[in-house]
């Protein structure tokens, strides 16, 4: 077990089993978001039920968040430590049209929404689309 992962999963209130700790080590290793398919193919006979709820259980502690990148599936990547995955954490996706491969652009937050009056926000999903470097 890698005390770190658990250490990283307890900090947001999540029981670290080894399903967890399995499904948090895979979406730590990687630049990119991944979808459930994407996820369940690193591992061998493991119900896609399981890993399905292990991301819920994360995306409800903040520990992940989605993206629908237009692709039809949904993809997930993890968040910064002080994510609260409010309004001020959210950031610009990139869909590389060659590959599929969707990156976080952590450094470039949303544009500011300036709602009008009784509208509240709940989530936004901004995705460039084009071709990334490794695609060029």
């Amino acid at each position: 077990m890698n005390k770190d992962t658990d250490n990283k999963l307890k900090l947001r209130n999540i029981k670290p089993t080894a399903m967890r700790q399995l499904v948090y080590d895979v979406l730590s290793k990687q630049k990119k978001a991944l979808s459930l398919i994407e996820i369940e193919q690193q591992f061998e006979n493991v119900d896609r039920s399981t890993i399905f709820r292990t991301l819920k259980t994360f995306q409800d502690n903040l520990l992940i968040h989605s993206v629908d990148d237009g692709t039809g599936s949904v993809k997930y990547a993890l968040c910064d430590e002080d994510c609260t995955c409010s309004l001020n954490d959210l950031h610009i996706h990139f869909l590389c049209t060659k590959c599929g491969q969707t990156h976080c652009m952590k450094s470039m937050p949303i544009p500011n929404l300036d709602l009008p009056k009784d509208f509240s926000f709940e989530n936004a999903n901004f995705v460039v689309k084009g071709t990334c470097p490794n695609c060029k």
